[in-house]
């Protein structure tokens, strides 16, 4: 028997992806069905693009919604604030220095919530697996497609 596999989350990114199933699901959908009604009522089905554009965007969106449905119920979502320690773990927000002596900060996070910009990395991200179960004061070492990184372990929160 096949095990599920959990997908950690925090509930922002839990709610992002619930509100975009909704829109999918009730914005999204009923105009899909509108657009393949019209595009039915113009005749011929074999040569009508209207209605293979629709068709194929009915199949993209439905692709979507059952990607996100999946997602969703495998979420375990996680409250970082109801963490404690000092290793990183999922959810705890890093400060590193790297080897220029340049500090930088990131939160530890799921695959659908990682935006490097922001500083949030998922846990499956190189760097993201070099961190966890690192403590304050750890040299990490982390090959990149750039190249191999170093930083060290700051500080470690939990918010």
């Amino acid at each position: 028997m096949a095990t599920v596999e959990k997908m950690p989350m925090l509930a922002e990114g839990y709610e992002r992806l619930t509100a975009e199933v909704r829109h999918l699901k009730t914005i999204e959908r009923p105009l899909i069905i509108e657009a393949i009604e019209v595009a039915r009522g113009h005749g011929d089905l074999s040569e009508n693009a209207e209605y293979h554009a629709a068709k194929e965007r009915q199949g993209q969106v439905e692709a979507q919604i059952a990607d996100i449905d999946d997602r969703l119920s495998r979420a375990m979502i996680i409250d970082p604030t109801t963490l404690s320690g000092d290793k990183i773990v999922f959810g705890a927000t890093v400060h590193l220095v790297d080897e220029n002596d340049k500090p930088v900060k990131y939160q530890i996070v799921g695959q659908t919530e990682a935006d490097a910009r922001v500083g949030r990395i998922s846990y499956n991200s190189p760097l993201g697996r070099a961190l966890i179960g690192r403590s304050v004061g750890d040299d990490v070492e982390v090959s990149t497609p750039s190249g191999d990184r170093y930083y060290a372990v700051e500080k470690i929160e939990f918010i």
